[in-house]
Formats: structure tokens, C-alpha cells, sequence
């Protein structure tokens, strides 16, 4: 599929130190904001609607870990909250229960997660209530 739209990123790859155990989270917590694996090639995993708009791997390259914040974008707040549910039911840790940020804009409401290589995972709206 050719995409018509132009964003500010055409796709987002991290590297995971066990890619079974990240795949099991983002399988799970992704799902609740109508993403799904859209394409895996066994060392690497796009998810999106469409197309492959976010990627994890493999760790192959790079020494250390430097923390990663990811935020996918919700359809509204019920989104947000099943995001963080199934964070939760996941086992995973939660950085910060869903809720209104108005230090980023009045209507800004999100969840953020920790995901299995520590990376900071938020889904967010911008709609009002």
C-alpha cells in the first residue's frame, strides 16, 4: 500500500534485548489502539494499521541501553485507559496512571508504561473527554 499522507516520521525501529518478551508487550499493549504486527521477519517486527510505522528487533548493535520514549497516538481517552489496562494485565510498569497533562495542553491525556527493555511506552489523545 502507498501511503498519501506525509507525517513527521515514516517509521520508528528500537532494539530489544529479548525480542519474544517485547514482541508478547507490544503485541498486547498495541492492540488496544488498533495496531497489530503487520509484518515480522523473525529479527524484526513492524506494527501499524497499514504499514510498518513502528519496528522492534534485535539488539545486534550498540553496547549499553540509553532509555527510548515511544508515544502512540489514541483515537480518545477509553483508548488510553485500555492501553494502560492491558499494560497492566501485562505485568509491565506503570510510570503514570492515565489522566489530563495540561502542562503539555489543556485536553492532552495519557498512560505511560514501561516496556520490557525499560523504554518509556505512552498512548495519548488530544480530544476533550
Amino acid at each position: 500500500m502507498v501511503r498519501q499522507d506525509v507525517g513527521m516520521l515514516d517509521h520508528l525501529g528500537i532494539q530489544c534485548s529479548d525480542l519474544d518478551a517485547s514482541s508478547r508487550f507490544y503485541d498486547t499493549v498495541l492492540g488496544t489502539l488498533g495496531f497489530a504486527r503487520v509484518m515480522d521477519f523473525g529479527v524484526a517486527i513492524g506494527y501499524g494499521k497499514d504499514t510498518p510505522d513502528f519496528w522492534i528487533g534485535i539488539h545486534d548493535s550498540g553496547e549499553g541501553f540509553r532509555e527510548s520514549h515511544i508515544a502512540f497516538e489514541a483515537t480518545d481517552r477509553a483508548a488510553v485507559d485500555a492501553f494502560h489496562a492491558a499494560g497492566v494485565a501485562f505485568g509491565t510498569e506503570v510510570l503514570h496512571e492515565p489522566r489530563v497533562w495540561p502542562e503539555y495542553h489543556e485536553n492532552y491525556y495519557g498512560a505511560f508504561l514501561r516496556d520490557p527493555d525499560g523504554n518509556n511506552v505512552e498512548a495519548c489523545c488530544h480530544t476533550p473527554g
